[in-house]
């Protein structure tokens, strides 16, 4: 009895060896496939979102109180500085005139020739973006008649580590998302120094001015910004995945036909998009380059030790078990 339980110890200890053996061996099996070395184009950028708004918005208001006679602009329209917006009649001239209209049309014209209106006037080149008044409103010298704006920009907000690769003049490409079809060219006229914390991220506001603001922009529509760090439209182009490094060398496997096993060579890079990565000096355009692909073999987790207690499923590698769900027993 005591012979048979050793050597069913044994021939269990010999059994678990060999599984385990097999499952390392199987864990670094891998092929091979070829990817090119090919031209094209490829670019670096930072991309945020953002809210149109006024550069420069100016609220404008009555030099006295009195009552709007007339409004002379319309929202969207743009003036120029010094251009009449609106005409105001005083307390004392609305009152004046109001009792004139008592003695008929020729002494509303008398009054009105000989005691002007007050006209209120656009203190900048711009666009008016709001109007607060209608003809015949009461205002006060505190209440705004006329909202303007020298133009819309784009206030986009750039994570702390990605602003350092903004700079005033760089190129960037706006989407509106109200017109998610039209796409309209921007560069950057403004860094704000003073950082924001938006949930718990420190951000900077960067202006992006459009090149040519589109009709159909509207202050305080959401927007996507993309900016051109770098770019280059002639660039040899490798797919990320295939490029190594080690001890701060990168390099790329190739076919060494003296060999069974691909041999190193040593690259320099450039720039990165993410999927594609240029390739400065080591390679020519038409290179054939070896990417691993890894077999994930047998289902080891479909196998079972017999010799465990609960016939428990044999782990994979990490140590987790292989049903499946993220490790989840």
């Amino acid at each position: 009895m005591t012979k048979g339980i050793l050597l069913t110890a044994a021939l269990a200890v010999a059994l678990g060896a060999t599984l385990t053996a097999c499952g390392k061996k199987s864990k670094g099996a891998g092929n091979f496939r070829s990817v090119t070395v090919t031209k094209g184009p490829i670019k670096l950028t930072v991309k945020t979102t953002g809210t149109a708004q006024p550069e420069n918005r100016l609220e404008v208001k009555p030099p006295v109180a009195g009552r709007i006679e007339k409004v002379l602009v319309v929202e969207g329209q743009y003036v120029r500085k010094g251009q009449v917006l609106a005409l105001l009649s005083s307390s004392e001239r609305a009152a004046l005139l109001d009792a004139a209209r008592a003695d008929g049309p020729a002494a509303v014209a008398h009054w009105e020739d000989l005691y002007k209106a007050t006209p209120i006037l656009a203190p900048m080149n711009g666009q008016v973006i709001n109007l607060e008044v209608d003809p015949g409103q009461t205002v006060g010298v505190g209440d705004v008649v006329v909202a303007m704006s020298d133009h819309l920009i784009v206030n986009a907000q750039v994570d702390e580590t990605d602003i350092g690769k903004v700079k005033n003049g760089l190129k960037a490409q706006l989407t509106l998302d109200a017109y998610p079809d039209k796409t309209f060219p921007g560069k950057v006229s403004q860094i704000r120094y003073e950082a924001i914390t938006v949930n718990n991220v420190t951000m900077y506001n960067v202006y992006v001015l459009p090149v040519k603001v589109p009709g159909f922009m509207r202050s305080g529509m959401s927007a996507d910004v993309e900016f051109t760090v770098d770019s280059k439209e002639d660039a040899l182009l490798l797919p990320t995945e295939a490029i190594k490094t080690e001890n701060g060398q990168s390099y790329v496997l190739v076919a060494d036909p003296a060999n069974k096993k691909p041999k190193h060579v040593e690259i320099q890079t450039g720039l990165v998009d993410g999927k594609q990565t240029e390739i400065t000096d080591g390679l020519q355009e038409g290179d054939q380059v070896l990417v691993a692909v890894f077999n994930s073999g047998s289902k080891s987790g479909a196998t079972a030790n017999p010799f465990m207690p609960g016939g428990r499923p044999a782990t994979g590698g990490g140590g987790r078990p292989s049903g499946g769900g993220g490790g989840r027993p």
